[in-house]
């Protein structure tokens, strides 16, 4: 339950974790958002995954990759943030993911303050990962951005669900 009336909604986690990327979908189903998957290695691996008949996300989810179908498509999302739920690439802080993009501001879709940004996952402990992730952790805080780390591998409440429990009560 956060409260993300209005804002921006992005998830970002492995490309390759199918398990996770279904219980994204089930998040956003419940928030009543269109899900939409962006990026090159995202749709790689979901239609992979519906070749082999393992998940069938195409019904509950739009695959937009292509440079030029993404930021068409960012445009439309930046003009009504609070329908959809973006799933992207870049939880890494890699430097050609579309996080890391947006983040630096080169494509079609501005953060702004309150937008909610969810690393699924937590950073591959190696330094050249860790220095990318500080980085574009810092730009998406200069944004206004609120943000979600390791959220799946916490049993407690992290500081934003505590914040969020505060304003409830």
């Amino acid at each position: 339950g956060t409260n993300s009336e209005g804002k921006a909604l992005i998830v970002t986690t492995f490309s390759s974790h199918l398990a996770r990327l279904k219980s994204v979908i089930e998040f956003g189903k419940q928030l009543n958002r269109t899900i939409v998957f962006l990026g090159r290695s995202l749709s790689k691996y979901v239609e992979a995954g519906e070749r082999l008949q393992l998940v069938n996300f195409s019904k509950d989810a739009q695959l937009v990759k292509g440079r030029r179908v993404g930021e068409s498509f960012l445009n439309k999302i930046g003009k009504n943030r609070e329908k959809y739920l973006i799933v992207c690439t870049g939880h890494q802080g890699e430097k050609n993911a579309i996080l890391s993009r947006i983040a630096r501001k080169e494509l079609p879709f501005q953060l702004q303050g309150g937008d909610i940004v969810v690393f699924s996952c937590s950073v591959i402990p190696v330094e050249v990962n860790q220095r990318n992730r500080k980085e574009l952790e810092h730009l998406l805080k200069q944004q206004g951005a609120r943000m979600f780390t390791d959220i799946h591998v916490s049993g407690h409440a992290a500081r934003e669900d505590t914040r969020d429990l505060i304003t409830y009560v």
